[in-house]
């Protein structure tokens, strides 16, 4: 009963850590598309956004 307790515990944390991650990846891709970048903040969610920076790592 005991390890099945400390295993949800850390899974959780685990989970709550992943989380904070990807908010925090999100805050920093807003951030830099529209703070450094002088873009919209909306528009780095959008594909196009997306596939016009994935092109200059194709070529």
């Amino acid at each position: 009963m005991k390890s099945s307790r400390y295993i949800t515990r850390n899974l959780i944390k685990i989970l709550m850590v992943l989380l904070l991650i990807l908010v925090l990846f999100l805050i920093g891709l807003v951030i830099g598309y529209s703070v450094i970048g002088e873009g919209k903040s909306s528009e780095v969610f959008k594909s196009g956004t997306w596939i016009h920076i994935l092109d200059f790592f194709k070529k």
